[in-house]
């Protein structure tokens, strides 16, 4: 065999290395894009939020807050009508995201298991994925079994999302060893103890992950109490911030439509009412943001589950 001499092979090397900079440096460059085009909006409507609102109205707040002032935060946060319903939101997401993660798991570790009908069954899972009743059959449902104007009803609705049953499922037949069941079943441990005692303690990253997947959809369902609640102390937060953006949508065309001095003032009304309107949105998406924010660590692993065998 010729052997390559050594500095036939250096240019290339360097080639290559100089290729893989430009590279590196067009990813950094879309990266930075990207994150520019996600994150500006939220800075907005950050910024909005301390600023004076004539100024925001009129376009003038753009890259830092000008006229600083915590007017619209005071209006929030002496809306009881407000306070209310984020209390409201925080116990629909808190029950209603323990009651799915039982029920996810369990459904789950079922599905892992081997037992006659068991192809049916996941049929019928994967099968809710594609189709389901629609609106006006599933009124009808709530209200036959009692739970329309419940507050039960913002719990149990999306109890269960089969895409992540199925998530669940795969982690634990990728991940639990099938020898820790046989050797659970030879000491007398039932289906049960095994499912308490060995698959949840082990299933702590896709419990993680499944917490913050049901615990942000909880929190930003509007849809279900928009529909099924008609009492007011009942309703979430995401529903009284849907009728405030679509009052102010409503007001803001009246106004311009009048031309008077009660126009004026009610103009300058409207203005302060936007500026509401961002620090609702802050004080309503920072919940979410902060569970995200605790759990992403299991994130880079949960989201992986069964991409890589072996």
């Amino acid at each position: 065999m010729t052997a390559i001499p050594h500095n036939e092979m250096k240019p290339m090397k360097q080639k290559d290395i100089r290729a893989d900079r430009l590279f590196n440096v067009f990813i950094g460059i879309m990266v930075a894009v990207v994150l520019l085009i996600t994150l500006y909006p939220i800075y907005l409507v950050i910024i909005c939020s301390f600023s004076e609102p004539a100024l925001v109205t009129s376009g003038q707040v753009t890259l830092y807050p000008r006229g600083l002032t915590l007017v619209g935060y005071n209006a929030v946060f002496q809306n009881r009508e407000l306070i209310h319903s984020f209390f409201n939101s925080v116990v629909y997401t808190v029950v209603g995201t323990v009651l799915s993660l039982v029920v996810t798991m369990g459904a789950a570790f079922t599905l892992s298991r081997k037992f006659p009908g068991k192809k049916l069954i996941s049929f019928v899972f994967a099968f809710t994925m594609f189709f389901n009743g629609g609106l006006i059959p599933t009124f009808l449902t709530i209200r036959d079994v009692g739970l329309y104007d419940k507050p039960w009803v913002c719990i149990l609705m999306g109890c269960v999302s089969v895409w992540n049953v199925m998530l669940a499922r795969t982690y634990i037949t990728s991940t639990i060893p099938e020898a820790l069941y046989e050797a659970a079943d030879l000491d007398g441990a039932s289906q049960i103890q095994y499912f308490f005692r060995i698959v949840v303690p082990l299933s702590g990253t896709i419990i993680a992950v499944l917490s913050v997947y049901y615990g942000v959809a909880k929190w930003n369902d509007y849809w279900t109490g928009l529909i099924y609640i008609q009492t007011r102390s009942f309703l979430p937060l995401q529903t009284i911030l849907k009728e405030i953006l679509a009052s102010l949508e409503a007001s803001r065309e009246l106004l311009m439509s009048m031309v008077s001095d009660t126009a004026q003032q009610d103009a300058e009304l409207l203005n302060r009412a936007q500026i509401a309107k961002y620090c609702i949105i802050v004080v309503s998406t920072a919940p979410a943001v902060v569970l995200y924010l605790c759990m992403q660590k299991f994130f880079v692993k949960g989201v992986m589950i069964g991409s890589i065998k072996g």
